[in-house]
């Protein structure tokens, strides 16, 4: 039986490996560690090659101790696609050729989601600090100077009505997301009628359209649009879309839901059905396109918040969507309007 040696092991790891010799310098590496720091520093003192301070004081913890249980240390690593974050766990090996390993763990996607949660709970407290605030503003208006004034009164007390529809809004909407990413992962069963569905958006937005002098209607060859999904979800896609398209659409411009079926591409073969909604509104500049369906991302703050947005429509979009292994395109065009396509997959 060959004998397997300490190279033979450290490029069984898939993960970056280094062996750093008695003496201190970096006697083995496997193909991802190669791949990491590059060749050039087999050979090389563990100090020139490995250059961050906290990693390099577990490293030297463990040679004046070398019985001791293994240390952990963040080694960040830069480069054009930006910073990819390690764990770096460092074993004493206190038999055989003695020395250090290091072995090194990409946990960047628990940073990011990290600051993700962070950057979330700030634009919530965000989102219902500026409500709350005018909301106590009033509440000491009316205790105070406008007690007795009873149209001031009523003006304000139409004003908290607002804020606190607002933050009703904001729940409603981050309690719908929590619910949809719970189930992202679970494939829809119901027997949906697409063309049906459609019909009952236009029906249930009906009076906004009028209100606002324009229009929904849908363009559709005759045909089967029946497919599996969730028959709710599907509804509040596209009634957040067409309701989006009536309001940035603006007054007097029509609104067009336009299905159809045909064939995949790509990652989606087999047949499918998309819906454009297609909006004659002032369209969005392209710089905004990749992240409208972030978080609270807005192309126009002030305006989104008078017309009732909360910034989390298009998010609950995206992952209903995903949830149907479906696609969400987005085209505009500046003084033509905007396009938002819903491909699905029948099956």
């Amino acid at each position: 039986m060959p004998r397997i040696t300490l190279t033979d092991w450290l490029h069984a790891v898939p993960d970056p490996m280094l062996y750093i010799a008695p003496a201190g310098q970096i006697a083995g590496l496997n193909a991802a560690a190669e791949a990491l720091f590059g060749q050039w520093i087999e050979g090389r003192s563990y100090v020139t090659a490995l250059r961050q301070p906290a990693l390099i004081d577990v490293i030297e913890a463990a040679f004046r101790s070398p019985d001791t249980a293994p240390g952990t240390a963040r080694y960040v690593r830069s480069g054009q696609a930006g910073e990819t974050i390690f764990r770096v766990q460092v074993t004493p090996m206190d038999s055989g050729p003695g020395g250090v390993l290091l072995h090194f763990t990409d946990t960047s996607h628990l940073y990011e989601a990290e600051e993700m949660r962070r950057d979330f709970v700030a634009n919530v407290s965000h989102e219902l600090r500026s409500p709350l605030t005018a909301l106590m503003g009033f509440i000491e208006t009316l205790r105070g100077p406008a007690r007795e004034d009873a149209a001031a009164r009523d003006r304000f007390l139409s004003i908290m009505e607002d804020q606190a529809l607002r933050m009703n809004r904001l729940v409603g909407d981050l309690l719908s997301l929590s619910r949809v990413e719970a189930e992202e992962r679970m494939r829809p069963s119901q027997d949906v009628d697409l063309r049906g569905l459609l019909d009952g958006v236009v029906a249930a937005l009906d009076q906004t359209a009028r209100d606002q002098d324009s229009r929904v209607t849908i363009e559709a060859e005759p045909g089967d649009y029946r497919l599996r999904g969730d028959n709710d979800q599907l509804t509040q896609v596209f009634m957040n879309l067409t309701e989006n398209a009536l309001k940035y659409g603006g007054a007097g411009k029509p609104v067009t839901l336009r299905l159809s079926v045909g064939e995949g591409r790509g990652a989606m073969r087999g047949p499918v059905m998309q819906v454009e909604v297609i909006d004659r509104g002032e369209g969005i500049d392209p710089l905004h396109l990749p992240r409208l369906t972030e978080r609270f991302y807005r192309v126009d703050s002030h305006r989104s918040r008078e017309m009732g947005g909360t910034g989390l429509g298009l998010a609950i979009v995206k992952h209903i969507v995903n949830r149907h292994r479906g696609r969400l395109r987005i085209a505009s065009e500046l003084g033509k309007g905007s396009t938002f396509s819903v491909i699905l997959p029948r099956g």
